[in-house]
């Protein structure tokens, strides 16, 4: 047995022996075991214990990393309930990202175009995969509008040579850049996202998506402001809505009802009258609130009644459009007060506020009276209706110095066994450049609709032009009275123009005769 052998079978009692066996690595250590119980050796802490020692043994110049700000299971104090918490939510985020990750692949498939669920991912500010000099995800993807290294084009207008060059016209740079240019449009203008697509637009498909953009972004701004700043129909804006506020406020009106009439230029509101700030106002149980709609689309042909008429001829061309509107009820406002003053059947004004003119309610228990078209009356009734509308048609023209410009079954109004003349917003005074012309169609709306109504002794509307102005216009046919009436307009405009007075030079007979029944 060779020399090894025999150290390896020696027992451990039996003497200092040759240094050879001290050294030997074969040999048996002299390690003194140490007696421990079951469950000694099942503890867990022991084995970490045993494991640590084993490790400093192994190890001993490696310095302990210092605690960071990461969870781990070491530096952890379980016993605090935050610490909990934000470990459980941890685990949770990143169970949370891995389905997302598994829906976005089964979606995406094997499809050029991908889906991403990125924007839905739960980044846990624990989390060992995330890194705070990591770059946004948004801001490293790719962008295929944009080329990898920017090129320049030359002045020469081309790169390349022979059957290689790209000018700047090239079909795939422009579509490129088109497609580009479409994140230039207003937000309103959905264009959608063509990232992971090489979108080529041409420049004609271009161009009509650019000024569909621009049509509907001016449509836009169109809606908006007439919400703001117009009345609708059935509607009013908010600064109408502060004026009635202030009325209802100041107790003027009781309440407001609702709306019980809708026109081309205006909105009537009833409602019941209040107290008066001062005992010589009095307000009428019921009123007739008129809202003039402050779009200008009603008022772009209808300048010609307030232009040329002297009492605001020369604020007309200060004013700009929406101011034209407030002149417009406050043109109404006096033509009444001269009807109410020559004891013309009409309206009585109450107050008027910028555009909302508040007059007395033509009706009775929120119902308004019937217009003239709408009623049927009798044929007694109707010949005093007729004879009553020539009497105030003249009563207008001579004690008012008023045209009505739009007289019509539809601006009169039968209430209390007569008739009612509403509606004197664009009534002008007979030396108006049109006046003549503005009379001569109210008798023939006039004319009409009683001789159709039956009634004999209705005069036609060369007739009743005569008998309402005075004029002794003889033509046998209505072109030649039309153009009688244009020339004696012509005669007065010239007259105007040379004396800078309004004063008619119209040929009259006297005083127009006054018909009566």
């Amino acid at each position: 047995m060779d020399s090894v052998g025999v150290a390896a079978a020696a027992p451990p009692d039996a003497g200092p022996g040759p240094a050879w066996q001290s050294k030997c690595p074969w040999g048996t250590p002299n390690t003194t075991s140490i007696s421990c119980s079951l469950a000694d050796v099942m503890s867990e802490q022991l084995a970490k214990e045993l494991q640590l020692e084993e490790e400093n043994a192994a190890f001993p110049e490696v310095v302990a990393v210092a605690e960071g700000p990461f969870i781990t299971g070491e530096n952890i104090d379980t016993s605090s309930d935050l610490m909990l918490a934000q470990m459980l939510q941890m685990e949770f985020d990143r169970e949370y990202d891995a389905q997302l990750r598994r829906e976005e692949k089964k979606i995406n498939g094997d499809s050029k175009v991908s889906i991403s669920f990125e924007n839905y991912r739960k980044v846990h500010p624990y989390d060992s995969d995330s890194s705070e000099d990591e770059v946004d995800w948004q801001d490293t993807r790719h962008d295929p509008y944009r080329a990898d290294k920017p090129t320049t084009t030359p002045r020469r207008g081309f790169i390349g040579k022979g059957k290689d060059i790209t000018t700047k016209h090239d079909e795939v740079v422009c579509g490129r850049k088109n497609t580009a240019r479409m994140e230039n449009f207003a937000p309103e203008f959905q264009v959608g996202d063509g990232i992971g697509m090489d979108l080529k637009l041409s420049n004609q498909v271009f161009n009509a998506l650019k000024q569909h953009a621009y049509s509907e972004e001016r449509r836009s701004a169109r809606l908006h402001e007439k919400k703001e700043h117009s009345t609708a129909e059935k509607a009013v804006d908010p600064k109408t809505r502060l004026l009635l506020y202030k009325m209802v406020n100041a107790g003027m009106l009781e309440t407001i009802t609702g709306c019980i009439s809708t026109g081309k230029e205006s909105v009537v509101f009833h409602a019941y009258g209040g107290k008066s700030a001062t005992e010589d106002k009095v307000i009428p149980p019921e009123c007739a609130i008129k809202v003039f709609k402050t779009t200008l689309n009603e008022f772009k042909n209808r300048d010609k009644y307030i232009k040329d008429d002297y009492r605001f001829k020369d604020r007309f061309s200060k004013l700009n459009p929406r101011k034209i509107i407030r002149m417009w009820a406050e043109k109404e406002m006096h033509n009444l007060t001269r009807m109410q003053n020559a004891g013309i059947p009409c309206p009585q004004v109450v107050i008027l506020k910028k555009h909302v003119l508040v007059m007395s309610f033509i009706g009775k228990d929120q119902i308004p009276a019937p217009k003239l078209k709408d009623v049927t009356l009798s044929s007694e009734d109707m010949k005093k209706a007729y004879y009553q509308t020539l009497n105030m048609m003249q009563q207008l023209y001579k004690e008012c110095n008023l045209v009505h410009a739009d007289l019509s079954e539809y601006n009169m109004l039968w209430h209390d066994g007569k008739v009612w003349l509403i509606d004197v917003s664009q009534s002008v005074e007979p030396t108006h450049p049109h006046g003549l012309e503005f009379l001569f169609r109210d008798c023939r709306n006039v004319a009409q609709f009683f001789q159709k109504g039956g009634v004999a002794e209705a005069l036609n509307e060369r007739e009743l032009f005569n008998a309402v102005s005075g004029l002794s216009i003889t033509a046998d046919n209505e072109v030649d009275f039309q153009a009688e009436i244009e020339a004696l307009e012509k005669m007065n405009e010239d007259h105007v123009q040379n004396h800078g007075k309004k004063l008619s030079t119209f040929s009259s007979d006297g005083d127009p005769p006054i018909y009566d029944e």
